[in-house]
C-alpha cells in the first residue's frame, strides 16, 4: 500500500532536481526546508543581486522556477503538489509551502522531469531553421496553467523589444555598481554558482535584440547565418510577489517544454530590471494589458554546435535547512 505522504528520501530527491532551475546570474537564491509532510521554499536575501535586480524580481522569478522544478520531480515520483503561496504575510521570504497527495505519474510528468536534467541556457546564436507555430502554442498552453501568459513577439514588434534592450546595455555599461556585481558573478571557473566563462559567448553587436553580456566570455559561437530565433515575453495580469512566484513557475514550464520539444532557449531579463524600460515593454509590446516578467529566446542550435558544459550548482546540503 502506498503511504499517504512522501518520505524524506523522496522529498530530498525532488529538491535536488529543483536545484537545476535557472536563476539570475546562476545565483541560486533559494532555501528549502522539509517540515513534516510538507516542503517549504524561502527566498535567500543574502543572494540578492542589488545592482542587477534592485526590486528582487529576478530573485523571486528564480525561486518560482525552482518551485516548479520541484513539483515536476514530485509528480514523476508519484505525488501531486498543492501549493500555498506566501503562507505567512509577515514573512515575505517564505514564498511557498507544498503539500502532496498520491497520484500516478503521467507521460508528461516523465517528459518534463527528463527535461530538467537536459535543459541548459544556450546564449549562442541559433540556426536559420524556423520554430513551428504549433510549438509556440504548446509553450503558451503550458505557461497558462500557472497563471501567466506567453506572448509571441512577431517581427513587426521586435523593434519595440530591441529598443529597451539596447538602452539597458548602454545604461549598465556606465553603471559601476552593476559592472562590479557582474564581474563578481560571471567569468568564473570551477565554482558552484555564478555564470561560468565556458557558458558565455561574446555578445554579437549585430544581433537584432541584444542579450546580456558576461565577464570573460569563452564560449565559441561561430554561427554567422541568419538567426531565426523566436522571442517570447512571459507576463502576468498582476504584479505582486505572488504573481512573480507564479511567473517563475510558468518560466520553468515553458523552458522545460521547449527542451522536451528539442528547442534551445535562453532567458533575458536585463531591461526588466530598470523600471522605465520595463514600462516601455509593457506599453509598446504588451499594450498595457499585462506586466512583463521575463523575455525568452527559443530556437534550434546549429547541428555543428558543440555541446554546452554543464553549469554548476550548489550541493543540496548548502540550501536545505533540516
Amino acid at each position: 500500500m502506498c503511504s499517504a505522504q512522501p518520505d524524506s528520501e523522496t522529498m530530498h530527491a525532488a529538491i535536488e532536481m529543483a536545484l537545476r532551475a535557472p536563476s539570475v546570474h546562476n545565483s541560486q537564491p533559494w532555501r528549502w526546508r522539509i517540515a513534516g509532510p510538507t516542503v517549504e521554499l524561502y527566498a535567500d536575501p543574502d543572494r540578492h543581486l542589488a545592482a542587477t535586480d534592485p526590486q528582487q524580481r529576478g530573485l523571486v522569478l528564480s525561486c518560482g522556477a525552482a518551485l516548479h522544478h520541484c513539483t515536476v520531480a514530485m509528480a514523476m515520483l508519484g505525488w501531486q503538489a498543492a501549493v500555498d503561496y506566501l503562507p505567512k504575510p509577515d514573512d515575505p521570504d517564505h514564498l511557498a509551502t507544498v503539500r502532496f497527495t498520491p497520484r500516478a505519474a503521467s507521460r508528461t510528468d516523465f517528459e518534463l522531469s527528463a527535461a530538467v536534467l537536459h535543459r541548459q541556457s544556450d546564449r549562442r546564436r541559433y540556426s536559420s531553421w524556423r520554430v513551428p507555430s504549433g510549438y509556440i502554442r504548446t509553450l503558451a498552453t503550458r505557461a497558462s496553467a500557472h497563471g501567466a501568459v506567453v506572448r509571441h513577439v512577431p517581427a513587426g514588434l521586435r523593434p519595440h523589444l530591441a529598443r529597451p534592450a539596447r538602452a539597458a546595455v548602454d545604461q549598465h555599461a556606465a553603471d559601476r555598481a552593476y559592472q562590479r556585481e557582474l564581474a563578481a558573478w560571471s567569468g568564473r571557473h570551477g565554482t558552484s554558482d555564478g555564470v561560468p566563462a565556458e557558458n558565455s559567448p561574446l555578445p554579437d553587436p549585430g544581433d537584432e535584440i541584444p542579450v546580456r553580456g558576461f565577464s570573460e566570455p569563452a564560449l565559441p559561437d561561430r554561427t554567422r547565418h541568419p538567426d531565426a530565433a523566436e522571442w517570447l515575453v512571459i507576463c502576468t495580469p498582476a504584479d505582486d510577489r505572488k504573481s512573480r512566484v507564479r511567473a517563475g513557475e510558468a518560466i520553468s514550464a515553458t523552458l522545460l517544454t521547449a527542451t522536451d520539444l528539442g528547442l534551445s532557449s535562453c532567458l533575458q531579463t536585463e531591461p526588466l530590471g530598470l523600471p522605465e524600460l520595463r514600462d516601455d515593454i509593457r506599453t509598446h509590446v504588451l499594450y498595457d494589458c499585462a506586466y512583463p516578467q521575463a523575455m525568452m529566446r527559443v530556437g534550434w542550435v546549429p547541428t555543428c554546435a558543440a555541446p554546452l558544459p554543464q553549469t554548476p550548482r550548489r550541493p543540496l546540503a548548502e540550501v536545505l535547512d533540516q
